[in-house]
């Protein structure tokens, strides 16, 4: 699992006073282009393979409220992948001073093709770094199917 420490600052709260919406959002975000980075992927290597990462969904569940000026950590765990490395899946668990789990969320993702403007599987060297990392339990190979899985065609419908 990697893992990374942020400290929750004026600008990552809203009128509720407590840690924004954005703000998860933001930390993840922050998190997974860390775990990247350590996996060989910054913004020279994926220029140099005209790849960049694309979300197709973030599901996040809040359990307890989080507050200015508090340390949280948000982990990162990989659930699934596909075999060409095209499709992927994150976890992320937030957690409090004390340890305590305070929010998930689960994110399904691809890698697109810079210049085709359509998604690519990963070249050799970064399917090789993703393979060789620890995988959560739970882990599946994904398939385009899996990314779709929310898709309705409506009936009847005209414009």
């Amino acid at each position: 699992m990697y893992l990374k420490e942020f400290e929750i600052r004026w600008s990552d709260i809203d009128a509720n006073w407590h840690l924004a919406n954005s703000a998860y959002v933001n930390f993840m975000s922050h998190t997974r282009m860390g775990f990247l980075m350590e996996l060989g992927f910054n913004q020279k290597t994926m220029a140099n393979h005209n790849i960049g990462p694309v979300v197709f969904y973030e599901h996040i569940y809040y359990f307890k409220e989080a507050f200015f000026g508090k340390p949280v950590k948000v982990s990162l765990e990989l659930l699934g992948l596909s075999e060409d490395g095209k499709f992927f899946e994150f976890h992320h668990n937030f957690y409090d001073e004390k340890g305590n789990n305070f929010a998930h969320c689960e994110i399904l993702g691809a890698w697109i093709d810079l210049k085709s403007r359509s998604l690519t599987g990963l070249p050799d060297v970064f399917l090789a770094a993703f393979s060789a990392i620890d995988k959560a339990e739970g882990f599946k190979v994904l398939t385009k199917e899996d990314t779709r899985k929310f898709a309705k065609s409506p009936k009847n419908l005209s414009l």
